[in-house]
């Protein structure tokens, strides 16, 4: 039986003839994205904005009514609700955000969380409020500015491990690919105001973690290619490492999407932003490995000399009292 093989081994597309444009594109894309988060902002959830969390059970339900939920609070005025299972099935956590007026008013906000607990409750009977919990305006900055140094933090570390592994001109393409499928990821949820919360940087945490992975497997097979080829023209030698990686790719990348489409088609609305991020991540990243990860390595005047170890000067007069050149 033959295996089944989504990219033959004889594959040779010439990636690198079109690294200006792609690149010229790239850079647009960034610019816009991050304007679009200076202007249009991030929408952001409850954890980031400050809000009302009520954790409930139904004691008399196997299964807790999210979608009855979700369209009960809804209707109250405070934005869409968060609405997620908490614990066991019939346990959720119900999370609004508090209106501007409320912020930094405990009674406003305890009439609010007043105001939903009593329409669940003529709803629900069974219902059993297990605690209120308030996320004030400076809490909410405290996760944003933790947020923001958990993702800095991340990409500084791959860039240094990729610089130690490699070459410092690596440790740059790197981070610069990181930082494109991140800001792209940013200008997506800018565009469609699609909520931003603590998931979401879980999911770009774990796109910069894809991301790294495939661009450590191309930078690799450059590596070793630099070495066996020390003639060949850059161009041409990066063509071929990402041509040689190419089935590797392509086979990790449509086994995520086989489990992400559907969870993005089928899955639960509180998961929506997650799974769109991750989905959007493995374009962007599989794209960023190609065209932003190798192209910047000619332009950082990476040769077939960059890994061959200097000749110290004790080595040179050694090797010219043997006669050799």
């Amino acid at each position: 039986m033959r295996l089944l093989k989504l990219v033959p081994e004889d594959t040779n597309i010439h990636f690198l003839k079109w690294r200006l444009p792609f690149y010229i594109v790239s850079c647009l894309l960034i610019a816009a994205s991050w304007g679009l988060v200076m202007t249009k902002g991030l929408n952001y959830g409850v954890d980031f904005a400050g809000g009302q969390e009520i954790r409930a059970t139904f004691t008399e339900s196997p299964e807790a009514p999210i979608s009855d939920l979700r369209d009960q609070v809804g209707e109250l005025g405070y934005g869409d609700p968060i609405i997620q299972r908490f614990g066991n099935p019939n346990e959720v956590s119900i999370r609004v955000k508090l209106p501007e007026s409320a912020e930094g008013n405990a009674g406003a906000a305890e009439a609010i969380s007043q105001r939903i607990i009593t329409t669940i409750e003529a709803a629900h009977p069974d219902i059993r409020i297990d605690g209120v919990d308030t996320v004030s305006g400076k809490v909410s900055g405290e996760f944003r500015e933790k947020a923001i140094y958990a993702l800095l933090a991340a990409m500084l570390a791959i860039a240094l491990y990729i610089w130690v592994r490699f070459e410092w001109q690596f440790g740059i393409g790197g981070l610069f690919a990181l930082f494109h499928d991140v800001s792209l990821t940013l200008g997506m949820f800018a565009l469609f105001q699609m909520e931003f919360s603590l998931q979401i940087i879980a999911a770009i945490l774990a796109i910069i973690g894809y991301s790294l992975n495939d661009t450590i497997v191309v930078y690799d097979r450059i590596r070793e290619n630099l070495k066996k080829y020390r003639k060949m023209p850059m161009p041409e030698l990066l063509d071929l490492s990402v041509n040689e990686t190419l089935a590797r790719t392509v086979m990790t990348s449509l086994t995520l999407l086989v489990a992400l489409i559907p969870l993005l088609i089928f899955g639960p609305a509180s998961l929506f932003g997650l799974t769109a991020a991750i989905t959007v991540g493995i374009f962007v990243g599989t794209y960023s490995s190609v065209y932003m990860a190798a192209p910047i390595l000619i332009w950082l005047k990476v040769s077939s000399n960059s890994f061959v170890p200097e000749e110290s000067s004790a080595e040179k007069q050694e090797r010219k009292a043997r006669g050799q050149v």
